[in-house]
């Protein structure tokens, strides 16, 4: 099934990577940036400094007021955010074609001239900012810290996926105002990011306008490590206990993954949408409506770029049923499904989840915009948003099967346990 939407690549002379997509189906325009920067990038004891920056990004810059960044392009009609994760960090807004150079000059401000406004009042109050995000996130709220806890299990110790992009306070404690303006320098510049633009305009002047806002900025990021050695599966089980005051037992049941952007990657995804990501899937029919031992199963695959991804499932285990029984039973699902593979159906069912997935992506500006940029910073491609529905169209039943029996081999499982005990037993 090709799609078609069109896609306009340039580099600029400082190697800002510029994309256009030219859709005048609604009269705005959205401006997404991928800065190749994120928490695996980050080393010991300086960890926490790529989500520090999502934050320091709206405290100002050379020419533009602390907070000013949402309160004009909002004022515009604008809305606005930034995200980080392992692999990445990414700025975007969607505004009215009329503000769209308006965004271009805001942004080119901050990604060339931030560190003008990264004083040590800044740093102190942004890094109160994080701390109080990590409470009311991950430190007191039920199951908060359940993926931290995956992660530092599924990941061995000084890997790029060990630590959350949250990161440690600790660290971010004792950084220095130079430590965070050095990581500024080493990577945010030009020639680690990717500005895409999408919507109401044409290629020409999404090129002209990128060119006037960015041409100037100097080529200043440091050349990319390389990536780290592949990971293969965990070679025993792992469990991890954390009991405590939450509703109902809960489990993740983790596994690494390959590589993202690959045909077993794709496969191992399928699998897990067969397994427990679909309202047919195997372990949601026997858990959740035969026995009845679980109220939900969750299934995700993450894609990563640093020789290693993450699977998991996310099961609620029902009141009075004992988990180690539902353990065992999701073990049985696995060892059936590594020997006989999706049937027809179950094929036909996964696939059709990722086909109306995609496109339910695509659909908007903002999503399409983000997809692109990602596949543009992580894996040089431009088309995949073309492309994907044909790539994962040519996975078949037996690549499905054969990457479920490598990679989520139940002796490859990390499972972390969140178990509900009565207040006086906790503090106990």
């Amino acid at each position: 099934m090709p799609l078609d939407y069109p896609i306009h690549e340039k580099t600029l002379a400082n190697g800002l990577r510029v994309v256009v997509s030219p859709d005048a189906s609604v009269p705005t325009v959205t401006v997404n940036i991928w800065v190749n920067v994120g928490s695996r990038h980050e080393l010991a004891g300086r960890t926490g400094f790529a989500h520090l920056f999502e934050h320091l990004m709206f405290q100002g810059s050379r020419h533009i007021a602390s907070g000013e960044h949402f309160t004009r392009l909002m004022a515009e009609g604008g809305r606005l955010n930034a995200t980080t994760w392992f692999d990445r960090t990414n700025y975007f807004e969607t505004v009215p074609k009329g503000a769209y150079e308006l965004a271009l000059w805001m942004e080119a401000d901050r990604h060339g001239h931030l560190l003008d406004a990264v004083t040590q009042e800044n740093l102190d109050n942004q890094r109160d900012v994080v701390k109080e995000e990590k409470r009311q996130r991950y430190d007191n709220v039920p199951y908060g810290t359940a993926l931290i806890d995956v992660y530092a299990a599924v990941f061995p110790s000084g890997h790029p996926y060990h630590h959350p992009t949250i990161g440690s306070m600790e660290d971010l404690d004792a950084a220095s105002l130079e430590d965070v303006h050095a990581f500024f320098r080493r990577y945010y510049g030009p020639n680690n990011s990717v500005l895409t633009l999408v919507g109401d305009l044409t290629a020409d002047e999404g090129f002209a306008a990128a060119e006037r806002y960015f041409g100037h900025l100097p080529a200043s990021a440091e050349p990319a490590r390389p990536p780290v050695a592949p990971l293969e599966p965990v070679s025993e089980p792992v469990r991890v206990d954390r009991p405590g005051n939450v509703p109902n037992d809960r489990m993740h049941i983790a596994f690494r993954l390959p590589v993202d952007n690959t045909d077993e990657f794709f496969a191992a995804g399928l699998a897990i949408d067969a397994l427990g990501g679909l309202s047919t899937s195997r372990l949601v029919q026997r858990l959740v409506r035969r026995e009845q031992v679980a109220n939900a199963v969750q299934a995700h695959a993450m894609g990563f770029v640093d020789g290693v991804s993450l699977g998991f499932f996310v099961i609620d285990v029902a009141d009075g049923q004992d988990p180690e029984a539902v353990e065992a039973a999701v073990v049985e699902e696995l060892e059936r499904f590594a020997v006989e593979g999706p049937t027809e159906v179950e094929m036909e069912s996964a696939m059709a989840q990722s086909e109306r997935s995609w496109l339910s992506a695509l659909a908007g500006q903002e999503e399409r915009a983000d997809l692109i940029s990602q596949h543009v910073l992580l894996h040089g491609d431009g088309q995949f948003v073309n492309t994907f529905l044909d790539r994962i169209a040519e996975v078949g039943v037996e690549d499905v099967r054969a990457a479920a029996a490598r990679w989520l081999r139940p002796d490859g499982r990390v499972v972390v346990r969140h178990l509900a005990v009565a207040d006086e037993e906790e503090v106990a």
